[in-house]
């Protein structure tokens, strides 16, 4: 049997935290026992107070606002420290639907997923805006093809389930959302990904994560972008070489071909422009090279990263963030403080 932790990072969110803590189901076929994890981010009002008041087994807390990123990765790595089989992450808005946790999960008990994406129909939410809505449309319709995800996963959804595997492999580095760059990560580790459509609640309170629409979409792209040049560095630099070396040998080609025409020597410029261009192609292709070998060095890292982790974890030893406290039910073990 498995144990399931729900984590929920949390900020400022005292009207909806206790309702999310109650809706989680507490028996599911196959989880021997359900607990929840709630991590406030240093939140001003009574975010912790009400978690513990709604049930939540774990409570944690930052002494300052992190952000969801860094909240994220304390969470998981608290929950991996609890002895989590299988980690849930939802949000504290109650902007998901915790009773389809049983749905969200089963392919990970099951062995046929190592994560599982909840994702939201945005053509139902009526009080996503114009702007928000097709963003998202277009992030994913791009990050599907370009990671050849399941069809209809929506990549900036946080309602997840995560296998122990995965979520010991999960590094994070960004400090603002973590989204997309866990997706990437799980390609890179070949873990298998699955998508589970469920109908998203509609939340009209602005975000907490955005100041704006636009500095969102300016935030999260970056992140995207970043992500993508970092662990796709070799791909991008090889489809830069193929472009410089086409557009060279095209204008070798326009050259020729009015030298056998005309029988003249002029069309100089296209022999330069080609000249260059394959020149350009060839120093990008060793660029390529430098990309590939940068890829297989975070790979190791990464690697020496999990063993570390899967040590640390697996035999107790001290987690991780060194601002974070726990207050935990007198029932359970010691608290569970950590340093990062």
């Amino acid at each position: 049997m498995a144990k399931l932790i729900v984590v929920i990072p949390s900020y400022n969110e005292e009207e909806n935290v206790a309702q999310v803590i109650r809706s989680v189901p507490r028996q599911i076929a196959g989880v021997d026992r359900v607990a929840v994890l709630v991590y406030d981010d240093g939140s001003t009002d009574g975010t912790a107070e009400e978690a513990r008041l709604a049930g939540a087994d774990y409570v944690l807390r930052h002494s300052r606002n992190r952000g969801l990123a860094i909240t994220f990765r304390d969470a998981l790595d608290a929950a991996l420290h609890l002895g989590a089989d299988v980690i849930v992450n939802t949000d504290g808005d109650n902007h998901y639907d915790q009773s389809r946790i049983p749905e969200l999960v089963a392919p990970v008990l099951a062995g046929q997923a190592d994560i599982v994406v909840g994702s939201r129909d945005l053509a139902l939410l009526k009080d996503m805006g114009f702007v928000r809505k097709w963003g998202n449309r277009i992030a994913n319709s791009i990050f599907r093809f370009l990671y050849r995800l399941p069809n209809g996963t929506d990549v900036s959804s946080g309602f997840r389930a995560y296998s122990r595997e995965a979520a010991l492999r999960l590094t994070i580095t960004s400090k603002y959302t973590y989204a997309h760059e866990s997706l990437i990560v799980a390609k890179d580790h070949n873990l298998l990904i699955a998508n589970r459509i469920f109908p998203a609640k509609d939340v009209a309170r602005p975000s907490r994560l955005m100041r704006s629409v636009g500095s969102h979409i300016y935030r999260a792209g970056t992140v995207a972008v970043l992500s993508f040049a970092v662990h796709r560095l070799f791909h991008i630099l090889l489809l830069g070489t193929a472009l410089l070396m086409l557009a060279g040998s095209a204008a070798f080609v326009r050259f020729l071909y009015f030298v056998v025409t005309s029988g003249s020597g002029g069309h100089i410029q296209s022999l330069i422009i080609g000249a260059v261009l394959v020149t350009l192609g060839m120093q990008v292709a060793m660029g390529s090279f430098f990309g590939l070998s940068l890829a297989k060095n975070r790979q190791l890292v990464e690697d020496v990263i999990y063993m570390q982790r899967r040590q640390m974890f697996e035999s107790g030893g001290p987690p991780s963030a060194a601002d974070t406290v726990a207050d935990r039910k007198p029932a359970e073990a010691d608290p569970v403080r950590s340093e990062r």
